[in-house]
């Protein structure tokens, strides 16, 4: 894994190692991709020493994850989140037809 950002005004892309923040005009890529990287004629490539491992997850990425995981468990009902459905629904009444498609309503 790499990220490449381009620098428009020296046209220039730069590969490097995997970045820890989103910054604008970088995407990640894959090895193969970060391998076969091409650029415009007339800019430049600039590959930066990628390490030969991936790093190990450091006590902030683990506390980060702890603290993730705290939070989604604190707020069960949070927008985005699934809501747990009753153990028994209510029958739907089947409303007007048109073609293959259908109107179902609740029961009032």
């Amino acid at each position: 894994m790499a990220t490449l950002t381009y620098v428009y005004a020296e046209s220039t892309a730069v590969l490097g190692p995997l970045a820890m923040y989103a910054e604008p005009h970088s995407y990640d890529l894959c090895t193969q991709h970060a391998d076969s990287l091409t650029v415009p004629r007339g800019w430049e490539v600039l590959r930066l020493a990628m390490p030969s491992t991936p790093p190990e997850p450091g006590p902030d990425d683990l506390l980060a994850l702890a603290n993730a995981v705290r939070e989604a468990a604190a707020a069960p009902d949070a927008p985005g989140q699934r809501t747990s459905r009753p153990a028994v629904e209510p029958p739907l009444v089947e409303g007007a037809r048109r073609g293959h498609l259908r109107i179902l309503r609740e029961p009032s």
